[in-house]
C-alpha cells in the first residue's frame, strides 16, 4: 500500500533532479516540475528543513525505476538573497559552535563536537558530534535553545563519518577517499587484508578514522580471482623431488617463495603448477558467452 502511495505522490513531478550539498559528495534525488541545469544553485525541502544545494547534472525526465521512496521537492532557483543568507548562516554557525562547546564543557558531557550548521531559514541548527557512548543531552538541548532561540538537532555520527567530514591525507599521500569521492561506506574486514597477503599490522592497515582502510576493498575481488586454486601460505609441497614450505606468494608477479632447512627459492607459478597454466590458457581461448 505504501509503495502505491509513494508512486502516486511522485507522479506529480515531471523531472528528477540530482543535488549535492556542501558537506557531502553524495547526489540526492529530488522532484521538480521544471528542469534545472548542472551547477544551478537551488533551494530544496529536506527532512532537516530548507537547504541550499547544487545541481550536479542536468535534470532528467521522471522515471519511477530510478526513484526509491517519496521524493522531496525542489522549491525554486536560489536567489542572490539566498546566497547571502547562506554566507551569513555560516558565520552564525561558527558562533553557535562556540556556544555549544561551552555548554558541553559546563555539563561535562563525553561528546566531541564536529560541526554546526543552520538550515537556510535559520529555523533549526544542527550539531554533529562523535561519542563512544550514549549521551544524555536533555539539559544541553535546554541550554542551547535558551541561548540560540531556535530548534536544536544533535546528530551523532561514527568515526568514519567524522573522517569524511574533517578530511585529510591518506597513507598514499592523496586526499582521503571518504572525503574525496566515496558516498557510502561498505563493510571492510581483516579477511580482505589476508586475501591480499598483507602483513596484519592493524595500525598500518587503519585509516585516520581508526577503522580498516576503505581501499582494502578496491583490489580484493581481483586478488580473489588471482588466488583461485592456489594453496595456502605455509602449505607443504614437493618441487623437483624436494619438500618445501610455501612461506609467501606474490600473486601479481606470479611467484612463490619456497623454504626448507637447506635453502630458499623463488619459483614462478607456471613452474610450480604447469597444469594450472594450461587450464588458464585453455580458458582464455574459450569464446566469451
Amino acid at each position: 500500500m505504501k509503495n502505491n502511495e509513494t508512486q502516486n505522490e511522485n507522479r506529480k513531478y515531471k523531472y528528477i533532479v540530482y543535488i549535492q550539498f556542501e558537506e557531502s559528495k553524495k547526489a540526492y534525488t529530488f522532484g521538480s516540475d521544471i528542469p534545472y541545469k548542472e551547477q544551478d544553485m537551488v533551494v530544496v525541502e529536506t527532512v532537516r528543513g530548507k537547504e541550499l544545494g547544487k545541481v550536479c547534472s542536468d535534470s532528467i525526465l521522471f522515471d519511477a525505476k530510478k526513484v526509491k521512496g517519496a521524493l522531496k521537492p525542489v522549491l525554486r532557483l536560489a536567489t542572490e538573497y539566498d546566497l547571502i543568507q547562506k554566507s551569513e548562516n555560516d558565520e552564525k554557525a561558527k558562533k553557535a559552535m562556540k556556544i555549544c562547546h561551552q555548554c558541553i564543557e559546563n555539563l561535562e558531557l563525553d561528546m566531541h563536537l564536529i560541526s554546526g550548521e543552520y538550515t537556510l531559514d535559520r529555523s533549526k541548527v544542527i550539531f554533529t558530534y562523535v561519542s563512544d557512548d550514549r549521551v544524555d543531552f536533555r539539559q544541553l538541548l535546554k541550554d542551547l535553545a535558551g541561548q540560540l532561540h531556535c530548534r536544536i538537532e544533535l546528530r551523532q555520527v561514527g568515526p568514519r563519518n567524522k573522517a569524511k567530514m574533517v578530511g585529510g591525507l591518506g597513507n598514499c599521500g592523496m586526499e582521503t577517499c571518504c572525503s574525496r569521492f566515496l558516498t557510502d561506506f561498505e563493510a571492510i574486514s581483516i579477511n580482505m587484508a589476508k586475501n591480499q597477503l598483507l602483513a596484519l599490522n592493524i595500525q598500518k592497515l587503519s585509516g585516520q578514522c581508526g577503522k580498516l582502510m576503505c581501499c582494502l576493498r578496491y583490489e580484493n575481488d581481483e586478488y580473489t580471482k588471482l588466488r583461485e586454486g592456489l594453496p595456502k601460505i605455509n602449505s607443504q609441497i614437493t618441487f623437483e623431488d624436494t619438500r618445501y614450505r610455501i612461506t609467501s606468494m606474490n600473486v601479481l608477479q606470479r611467484q612463490a617463495k619456497l623454504e626448507n632447512k637447506e635453502e630458499v627459492r623463488f619459483v614462478s607459478f607456471d613452474e610450480l603448477w604447469p597444469d594450472r597454466k594450461k587450464k588458464n590458457e585453455k580458458a582464455k581461448k574459450l569464446p566469451k558467452q
